[in-house]
């Protein structure tokens, strides 16, 4: 199979992207691809790391406040739709897959007026602005949460997919809570806020690590990089071990007994996948509020615990946190997770892949 695969700005579509590529090539060894993504956001030095041929495009978000840049963009969104449509004509992909920011739409749009098959996936529960605009040029959407389904007009093109992260987070191995300083016999809370953290939810915590010596648990607390030099700076107590980021995060989350979250749709797709007792508390400053309404939809079904930031404080959390050690409400948590829980999220899209080009 050749394929064409595009998403970018932020990991929560790059990565569901790589899972996708990963799960063609395990099933079919021979495939080639090409990812196009933009020139200067994350996805151009976390891709060629796994080894895929890369393209970057000069294009930029609509800015609310930049006229000018806006007044740019439709030059710079003319010139990738173009650029793209020479990829493809030499290329000459079977399908073409976007999965979720701005830098989709040139791509899709190029392959459709090329005549090329096309899919998009939807991590979030609101779709955003890029792939609401592309249902008309696609064959087949994707989408991580049934309250997605509503968004789009024509309902017959969108599949309940679920997230790849949740197929790559199954696979991948454990990683014991040992190698981080943890009693093998103590219960473990994982707390983290995006791979960047979240200067916000760092100062909210404070008071409750500081608290948090008594506690017969252990908490990880992963500030993100740019905050770990003085957030760790605090005379914290023995049960309470900070890092700035961890590699292969997912393998840790699988010997995890609670984890504290964003509502990022990979993590919650993971979170949901291994089945994790969570709290989550959604990020305020994302498009569309999109965090908080991908939580709204687990706590609707009592599947986690949603607190917002600014309820957060060191009370509420330790009585959460201590909710979500109790047995019952444990199994409780995990029984709701089910609806959500589709564990084959990438052979399902593969499958519906295979659908459209046959």
């Amino acid at each position: 199979m050749k394929v064409i695969i595009t998403a970018g700005g932020t990991g929560g579509h790059i990565y569901p992207a790589l899972a996708i590529v990963n799960k063609i090539k395990e099933l079919e060894p021979n495939s080639e691809f090409i990812y196009i993504g933009t020139h200067n956001r994350m996805e151009k030095d976390i891709v060629p790391k796994h080894n895929l041929e890369y393209v970057g495009l000069e294009i930029y978000g609509l800015s609310k406040k930049n006229i000018f840049r806006n007044v740019k963009n439709v030059f710079l969104i003319s010139k990738a739709i173009n650029k793209c449509k020479k990829i493809m004509k030499d290329f000459k992909p079977d399908i073409v897959i976007g999965v979720g920011g701005y830098v989709t739409y040139p791509v899709i749009f190029a392959a459709h007026s090329l005549g090329i098959k096309t899919f998009i996936h939807e991590q979030n529960s609101i779709p955003g602005k890029s792939n609401r605009a592309l249902e008309k040029y696609v064959d087949l959407i994707g989408v991580s949460f049934k309250d997605s389904e509503k968004y789009f007009k024509d309902r017959s093109k969108v599949h309940f997919t679920g997230n790849p992260c949740s197929e790559n987070a199954l696979d991948i191995r454990k990683i014991s809570k040992t190698k981080f300083g943890v009693d093998a016999y103590r219960k473990l809370v994982l707390v983290v806020s995006g791979s960047l953290g979240s200067s916000v939810v760092n100062e909210k915590m404070k008071d409750f690590l500081l608290d948090s010596g008594d506690k017969d648990y252990d908490i990880i607390y992963i500030t993100g990089k740019s905050h770990y030099e003085s957030f760790n700076s605090n005379s914290f107590p023995s049960n309470v071990h900070i890092y700035p980021f961890i590699e292969n995060l997912s393998g840790l989350l699988k010997d995890a007994d609670v984890v504290v979250s964003r509502a990022g749709a990979s993590s919650l797709s993971e979170i949901i996948a291994l089945s994790i007792p969570s709290i989550i508390i959604p990020s305020p400053y994302v498009a569309n509020n999109h965090q908080y309404y991908n939580a709204l939809s687990l706590k609707n079904s009592e599947a986690c615990i949603m607190l917002e930031e600014k309820d957060l404080n060191s009370k509420v959390l330790s009585e959460s946190i201590d909710k979500c050690l109790d047995q019952k409400y444990r199994e409780k948590l995990k029984s709701n997770m089910k609806s959500f829980s589709i564990k084959n999220s990438s052979t399902r899209i593969y499958e519906l892949i295979k659908d459209i080009i046959k």
